[in-house]
């Protein structure tokens, strides 16, 4: 990402379940690389996210500990805005946010002098919304999100900007309701600066990194009828399960896999391909990082929705891999 000095601005970037999922480093990834763009053009950026308790209320401090060291590795250790909700839940409109990472008068001043709220937090609580005297949605799940808002699946508060990755939303190519709003397109970022261009001959495998039950199932109206189907990357890696039988392409998925996988582990490997969870090659960013740029490339599936939805959409990992000089060889979503 790169681009000319703006004046500089206070922006907030509200991400969503970054602090409490330590092992998602490529979700780390893509609100950093926002985060590292802003600053770069001149921007006074900070990162605010909601902390969720535990069942007794109470804060993981070394949860939050070990996030605030990772944020200082990135120069932003002392830019977290970390809140808990205090009331009676998230339907209490007296709710407001308990500071957990800076104390109250240094929070209270940084959200007052902010230009902009950059939210990738679609279900932000409107108490919190409310303190920003301008706000952008930015749409990380084209096709996905439209779907969620129009059939009353995500409840969104309006913002005075929306911005979305899917080349095609809101516009006549687009295979899904724009929510009666204006959409302004952008690209996903990537911070050249971290991300540099890596050649390494030894490198062997083309790789992806991904959640094997990333996604939900869907509901689609086919002949007026509710229609329900599977959409996660696991349905669509299994699509090409006996590929590396047919190349001598050496294959790797480093996949988030849950306790009952063993089966659709064996089928895999018992086919070729090489496995690791991703929690042995990639769980931190800097790992994350290392593993994309020792691939020779990267193989990817896309989500089933992805090419029902047909956005334009194509994934922040992907781009990570093209901006690190790699090759890559993945499903995306066609415009129509």
């Amino acid at each position: 990402m790169s681009g000319r000095r703006l004046l500089m601005a206070t922006v907030i970037v509200s991400p969503h379940n970054v602090v409490c999922f330590p092992e998602g480093a490529g979700h780390f990834w893509v609100y950093m690389q926002y985060v590292q763009g802003l600053r770069r053009v001149g921007c006074d950026v900070y990162w605010l996210e909601r902390f969720y308790p535990d069942r007794d209320g109470q804060i993981d401090q070394t949860l939050v500990g070990a996030f605030l060291e990772r944020m200082r590795r990135y120069e932003m250790g002392d830019r977290v805005l970390l809140y808990s909700l205090s009331g009676n839940g998230d339907s209490d409109s007296t709710v407001q946010p308990e500071f957990i990472s800076l104390d109250r008068n240094q929070a209270e001043a940084i959200l007052t002098r902010a230009d902009v709220l950059v939210n990738f937090h679609y279900t932000i609580h409107p108490n919190v919304l409310a303190r920003f005297r301008r706000t952008a949605l930015v749409d990380i799940d084209p096709g996905l999100l439209q779907v969620w808002m129009s059939t009353g699946r995500l409840q969104v508060l309006p913002h005075h900007y929306y911005l979305t990755t899917g080349e095609t939303v809101g516009t006549p190519r687009a295979r899904f309701p724009d929510c009666g709003v204006r959409w302004t397109h952008i690209h996903p970022p990537v911070c050249l600066e971290l991300w540099p261009y890596v050649h390494d001959e030894a490198c062997a495998a083309f790789t992806t990194v991904a959640g094997w039950w990333a996604g939900e199932s869907l509901v689609e109206i086919v002949d007026g009828r509710e229609v329900l189907y599977d959409n996660t990357k696991r349905i669509s890696f299994l699509q090409f399960a006996a590929l590396p039988r047919l190349t001598p392409q050496r294959l790797e998925l480093a996949l988030w896999l849950a306790e009952n996988d063993d089966a659709d582990r064996r089928l895999l490997e018992g086919h070729g391909w090489r496995v690791h969870h991703s929690r042995e090659v990639a769980r931190t960013p800097e790992m994350y990082q290392a593993y994309i740029q020792q691939s020779r490339g990267e193989f990817s599936c896309a989500k089933p929705s992805c090419m029902k939805f047909q956005s334009g959409w194509v994934s922040d990992r992907t781009l990570c891999y093209l901006a690190s000089g790699k090759p890559v060889i993945v499903q995306v979503s066609p415009l129509m």
